[in-house]
């Protein structure tokens, strides 16, 4: 593997999974002049996807969308498994040199920016095969990611010490852990539960997802029909852009159609789950206390969910949980849940900079205090960008067009003579809203670490792509709020 023993860069991007990948590319491509690394605190590339090891795991978007635009999806699946969007991330890597960029086991533990030096000055936790163990760059962009990787979040469940079998969050899934003919509890209802159970199904004994709440759930093909027919008839990168846009439309008009219509929506999405389970279903199971997208909707690929239900293989219970037995779960209804395994699929621990402290000019910087500048940069934060995709839509699509505006205004800055681009947020133009309009349970645990969007456009974060395509990839980055020095 090669890498640089050197510790200056223009550009340093944290993070080698996708957003980092798709970083390190446009800055090679647009900025050629600039040097850059890519810091990854763990051994390996993929980010998520190298992660999570548990059964199943697939993407909940589709990959003309959740792929990168320079590089097209070649896989029949548009929902694919996790393998091989891991896969799929290293050739993209590789095929771009980036792969030679990255320097493993480079966690870093404090970003320190300094006005007299114009620099980021980064440290690097304590590991035996990091090389260096402070680096300085002129401009900062973090894609680590908005999860903490070392621990998802675990409820405390009352009683769960007497339990004589085994417990294990999705995130912390080793291939050692045996499910086949045992019973196997999954505590969750969201992405992650949802893939789970038709998939530990196939080797259970019985499989039963509790949750305390239900959530939209909608099947879609795991083959594009319509993609693959372009692919048929047009050149790659046409087909491939076709594609990518009659998926982004259709989620948009979807997404619109939730906000203006929910109640309909509802009855759309009740009605196909009706065609998939029968009449006779019990959709207690199905019917969520809010409206469709206010918490983001589960995909599942060929109705494998559906299928696995009345095959009788596995089962729902939408109940509470009274505490934890010897033998299982007891149920606020009464109801006893046996298992051999537990698994709590019960959602992510948001961690915005990938668990780094930050610095300005020797003051520790507050996250939640500042304000999401068209959702990339952040107030008051000197040559400092953040890759965060939508709730609403594929993470790519986002960070993608995020890389862009990080290009643009860094070749502003080289065209103008500047060294420094610091976002300013006028609190007498504009009032302070939290960043997402989003109420799950991982995004409202973190509202004291997540910064503010403002009431208005370029603090507004639209969570909408065409929106985004104009904001970032055609207006000047010549602006009011950005302060150049």
């Amino acid at each position: 593997m090669e890498t640089s023993d050197k510790n200056y860069y223009d550009v340093i991007i944290v993070g080698a999974g996708l957003s980092g990948i798709g970083a390190a590319y446009h800055i090679q491509t647009d900025c050629p002049n600039k040097t850059f690394t890519v810091l990854e605190g763990r051994e390996t590339m993929g980010g998520t996807w190298d992660l999570f090891q548990y059964p199943g795991i697939r993407s909940d978007s589709d990959m003309f969308t959740l792929g990168f635009p320079f590089n097209p999806w070649k896989d029949p699946k548009a929902i694919a498994d996790g393998p091989s969007i891991l896969q799929y991330i290293k050739d993209t890597a590789a095929k771009f040199g980036i792969d030679k960029k990255i320097q493993y086991n480079h966690k870093v533990a404090d970003a320190l920016w300094s006005d007299a030096e114009k620099m980021w000055t980064l440290k690097i936790a304590p590991h035996a095969n990091a090389k260096q163990k402070e680096l300085k760059c002129k401009f900062l962009m973090m894609c680590s990611g908005y999860y903490d990787y070392e621990n998802g979040y675990s409820p405390d469940f009352a009683g769960s010490e007497s339990f004589q079998g085994k417990i294990v969050h999705p995130q912390k899934w080793t291939s050692d852990i045996d499910y086949e003919n045992k019973k196997v509890v999954i505590i969750g209802s969201g992405a992650t539960a949802v893939t789970l159970v038709p998939e530990m199904a196939k080797k259970a004994a019985k499989v039963t997802m509790l949750q305390r709440s239900p959530t939209y759930i909608v099947s879609m093909p795991s083959k594009d029909k319509i993609a693959n027919f372009f692919r048929k008839v047009l050149a790659e990168q046409t087909a491939y852009e076709l594609a990518r846009w009659k998926n982004i439309l259709m989620g948009i008009a979807f997404y619109g159609a939730t906000r203006k219509w929910p109640n309909t929506v509802k009855w759309l999405i009740q009605k196909g789950i009706k065609k998939e389970m029968g009449k006779d279903y019990n959709m207690k199971n199905f019917d969520p206390p809010y409206n469709p997208w206010d918490q983001r909707l589960c995909l599942v690929p060929d109705s494998d969910l559906f299928k696995t239900l009345k095959e009788g293989k596995a089962e729902i219970v939408t109940d509470q949980i009274e505490r934890f037995t010897p033998k299982g779960i007891l149920l606020k209804s009464g109801k006893e849940l046996e298992a051999d395994l537990i698994v709590t699929a019960t959602g992510l621990k948001l961690q915005l900079l990938g668990g780094m402290t930050m610095h300005i000019n020797g003051l520790l910087g507050d996250t939640s205090k500042t304000h999401a500048y068209r959702g990339v940069m952040v107030s008051d934060v000197p040559n400092f960008a953040i890759a965060i995709g939508y709730t609403n839509a594929s993470w790519t699509l986002k960070c993608d067009l995020s890389c862009q505006f990080v290009s643009k205004v860094l070749n502003y800055m080289d065209a103008h003579h500047y060294t420094t681009c610091t976002p300013r947020f006028d609190k007498n133009k504009f009032q302070s809203e939290p960043l997402l309009d989003f109420n799950a349970g991982y995004v409202l645990r973190a509202a004291d670490v997540l910064p503010k969007q403002g009431s208005a456009h370029p603090w507004k974060v639209y969570q909408n792509y065409v929106r985004d395509l104009v904001s970032l990839k055609m207006e000047s980055v010549a602006d009011e709020y950005l302060e150049y020095k």
